[in-house]
């Protein structure tokens, strides 16, 4: 357990760094976004390009591991709207089911469990990604605009949601490395050279700025949350989603479906991470309670340096 707290443990405290350096204003807030926008369109979509092109593309295309990722991330979604929607509507509602089923993968996981496992974690990581992307985020954005409050269909809402998914570089690294590992494409030295001084950027600064948002998040919220409306869904994202994987995997195992059970341990691992912090960005463009969900973050991010640290001692 202390080896694990041993290689966790700097994770962590780069994400107080960046909360430490917001709250005390050695970091204006005006400069959140511009860390942000270096991590989304330039350092991570370098680091998932090269994951996925240097991934054989039979673990990037498991349909096994895809359905059961994506069968679990819809039951979290379904349990967390009947926790929030008896004490909000649908757009409180439809967030909270949000940070409680999409794990900090890009930010937090990806660099973690390559430091935990090693390359062979990279083949899970980006099925799971793919899912949270493109079908659970776009689905809880549909399922915010069905309540009065919505101001548009939810089939407007999901285009909406399908058309700003488009325009995240994140899938469009994944599939660009995922053809590059499919046709043996490798770039030129210096060109690789580039990519992967970037790729190498991205962990610092993700998590630097992870802490950096959930202290902006803090510091503008208006009002207290009660911990009735916080802990539970916390506890959701880093118990019961990967119980839900864990459970559900060994099952699907067992009824023949072929999955390596050291890739379904990386996706339990995934689920045990903390709420991933871009969903506080989002519930400021869609009106949701944000300091709701950025508390949210903040309890799940606190807790899961223990919970995920026991995991892994667990699991691998």
């Amino acid at each position: 357990m202390l080896a694990i707290l041993a290689i966790t443990f700097p994770f962590f405290a780069l994400v107080l760094c960046g909360y430490l350096a917001v709250r005390r204003h050695l970091l204006p807030q005006l400069a959140i976004p511009g860390l942000n926008s270096f991590v989304l369109y330039f350092a991570l979509p370098c680091l998932l390009y090269r994951f996925g092109s240097t991934t054989p593309l039979t673990q990037l295309l498991d349909a096994g591991l895809f359905g059961v990722y994506l069968l679990c991330a819809l039951a979290t979604v379904g349990l967390a709207m009947l926790v929030t929607l008896r004490r909000a509507g649908w757009n409180d509602g439809a967030f909270g089911a949000l940070v409680a089923a999409f794990p900090n993968t890009g930010f937090m996981g990806v660099p973690l469990l390559l430091a935990l496992l090693g390359p062979r974690s990279s083949g899970p990581v980006i099925v799971a990604l793919v899912v949270d992307l493109v079908i659970t985020t776009s689905l809880c954005i549909a399922l915010s605009r069905l309540g009065p409050a919505g101001g548009q269909s939810s089939a407007a809402a999901l285009r909406n949601a399908l058309a700003g998914m488009l325009r995240n570089p994140m899938p469009w690294a994944i599939l660009l490395g995922a053809l590059a590992s499919g046709v043996g494409l490798v770039l030129p030295a210096p060109l690789m050279k580039t990519v992967s001084l970037l790729a190498d950027a991205a962990s610092p600064v993700a998590l630097f700025s992870i802490g950096a948002v959930l202290a902006r998040s803090q510091m503008n919220a208006s009002g207290a949350t009660a911990l009735a409306d916080v802990v539970p869904i916390a506890l959701i994202k880093l118990l019961i989603h990967p119980l839900l994987l864990l459970a559900i995997g060994h099952a699907a195992i067992g009824l023949g479906i072929p999955i390596d059970p050291a890739a379904l341990t990386v996706l339990v691992l995934v689920a045990c991470l903390p709420s991933a912090s871009n969903v506080a960005l989002l519930t400021e463009r869609f009106g949701a309670d944000t300091g709701r969900v950025a508390r949210i973050i903040l309890v799940s991010t606190a807790l899961s340096f223990l919970s995920f640290s026991a995991a892994v001692s667990l699991l691998t």
